[in-house]
C-alpha cells in the first residue's frame, strides 16, 4: 500500500492529535450557529506545528454539518477569489451572478448596449449576506478559512473583516478561521486595521504529547500492516519531540524502509537519521532565513547549552550587556522559535535546533559558504 504518511506542507495526516479541543470548541460552535465562539478563531504557531492541517480538518468537520466551506492564503486578490467562492456556492442554489443585460438594439448599425446587471455591482459583503441569509434557512452557514493571514494585504484584510462583523452583527451564520506564524500574527493584532481580529478566539498550537504521538504511530503502522514493538514506537515517538511535521518525517521514513520486513534497530534508525535531515532543509533552514544576523548569532550562542540556557550566559558568548540580548530574547519567543524556561531562562521549541545551530554555525555567519 502507499505509505500512510504525508510530510508535505500543507497536506492532511492521517491522525490529527492533540488538536482535540480546538475541533471540539469549533464543532460546538457549528452546531450553536450564529454568535457561538469557536466561529471566529485565529491559529498560530512556528512552521510545521499543524497550522493548516487544522485548517483543514476544520473544514471537513464543517462539511460533515452541512456548512459551505470557501478556503484560501492570504495572497494578492484574496477578496476576488474569495467572491469567486461565494458566486459558486449560490449557483448551487440557483443564485448564479449574470454580468450583464441588454437594455438597447439598434437594428441599423446592429449596436447592442450592455449595462452590468444590479446582481453584478454588489460587492463581496451584499454576496455573502445574500448566501449566508440562503444557508441559514437551510439550518448551515458559510465557514470562510485564510492561512498565512499575515501576509494579508491590510486593505483587504479591513473590507474583509468589515464584512465578516456585519455578518456576525445581523445575525447570519458565518464562521471565519484564519492561521499565521507567531510573530507576524501579533504583529497584524496590533495593527490598528486588524481591531476586528483581536476578538477572535487565540488558539496556540504546541507540541503534542509524546503518548498520543506514540498511540498515533502504532495505529498508522498497525492499519497499514507493518509491523513496529513498542520498543521502537517508544523510539520513534521520542525522535519526534512531539513536533507534528516531524512525526510524519519519522513516520514516513521508518515505515519507507520497513514496509517489507517490519521495523528493526536498523530500519528505525536509518529512518530517524533521514528525517532529521529532511527536517533540516524543509523546515529549520527555512526558518532561520527569516532571521536577522543578530538573531541567528543569539540562536547559536544559545545552542551551545544542551537545555535551557540563562540569559546571562547568551549575553556574555555575545559580549553584550543583558538588556541588549534582551530585546533579541522577546523578538525570538514572538516568533514562537524560543520559549521561556523558567527564570531567565530560554529553550528551543523546535527538536533539532541546537544540534542544527551547532553543524551549521559557520553557514549561518557567512552564508556564501554552504547551503
Amino acid at each position: 500500500m502507499a505509505n500512510p504518511f504525508k510530510p508535505t506542507a500543507g497536506a492532511e495526516p492521517p491522525h490529527l492529535i492533540g488538536r482535540e479541543d480546538a475541533l471540539d470548541l469549533f464543532e460546538e460552535g457549528l452546531e450553536d450557529g450564529a454568535g457561538a465562539p469557536g466561529l471566529l478563531s485565529i491559529i498560530s504557531g512556528p512552521r510545521g506545528i499543524g497550522k493548516t492541517a487544522l485548517l483543514h480538518r476544520a473544514e471537513n468537520v464543517a462539511l460533515e454539518h452541512g456548512w459551505a466551506p470557501i478556503s484560501d492564503t492570504a495572497t494578492p486578490g484574496l477578496l476576488e477569489r474569495l467572491k469567486h467562492g461565494v458566486e459558486i456556492h449560490l449557483r448551487e442554489f440557483g443564485q448564479a451572478e449574470s454580468k450583464w443585460h441588454i437594455t438597447a438594439v439598434q437594428a441599423a448599425s446592429f449596436a447592442v448596449t450592455r449595462e452590468m446587471t444590479p446582481a453584478a455591482q454588489v460587492g463581496l459583503r451584499g454576496r455573502m449576506t445574500e448566501l449566508t441569509t440562503i444557508l441559514r434557512k437551510h439550518g448551515t452557514g458559510l465557514l470562510i478559512t485564510v492561512d498565512e493571514i499575515h501576509s494579508v494585504d491590510r486593505a483587504e484584510l479591513v473590507q474583509l473583516s468589515a464584512t465578516v462583523q456585519h455578518l456576525i452583527r445581523e445575525g447570519l451564520p458565518i464562521a471565519f478561521v484564519v492561521a499565521g506564524i507567531p510573530h507576524a500574527v501579533s504583529s497584524l493584532l496590533n495593527d490598528k486595521v486588524a481591531t476586528f481580529l483581536r476578538r477572535a478566539d487565540p488558539i496556540v498550537l504546541d507540541s503534542v504529547a509524546l503518548d498520543a504521538v506514540r498511540d498515533s504511530l502504532r495505529q498508522t503502522f498497525k492499519d497499514s500492516n507493518v509491523s513496529i514493538s513498542e520498543e521502537h514506537l517508544a523510539t520513534a515517538a521520542e525522535a519526534t519531540g512531539g513536533y507534528p511535521f516531524l512525526v510524519q518525517l519519522v513516520g514516513y521514513h521508518v515505515w519507507r524502509l520497513s514496509k517489507v520486513s517490519g521495523v528493526t534497530d536498523q530500519t528505525l534508525t536509518r529512518g530517524i537519521e533521514a528525517a532529521r535531515k529532511r527536517l533540516g532543509s524543509m523546515v529549520l533552514d527555512t526558518a532561520l532565513a527569516d532571521f536577522s544576523d543578530v538573531d541567528r548569532t543569539f540562536l547559536v550562542k544559545m545552542a551551545v547549552d544542551d537545555g535551557p540556557s540563562r540569559m546571562s550566559s547568551i549575553a556574555e558568548r555575545m559580549g553584550e550587556s543583558i538588556k541588549y540580548v534582551g530585546v533579541y530574547r522577546h523578538r525570538l519567543i514572538d516568533t514562537g522559535i524560543i520559549r521561556p524556561a523558567g527564570r531567565g531562562q530560554v529553550e528551543f521549541t523546535l527538536p533539532h535546533l541546537a544540534e542544527h545551530l551547532r553543524n551549521h554555525a559557520v553557514q549561518l555567519h557567512n552564508p556564501g559558504l554552504g547551503s
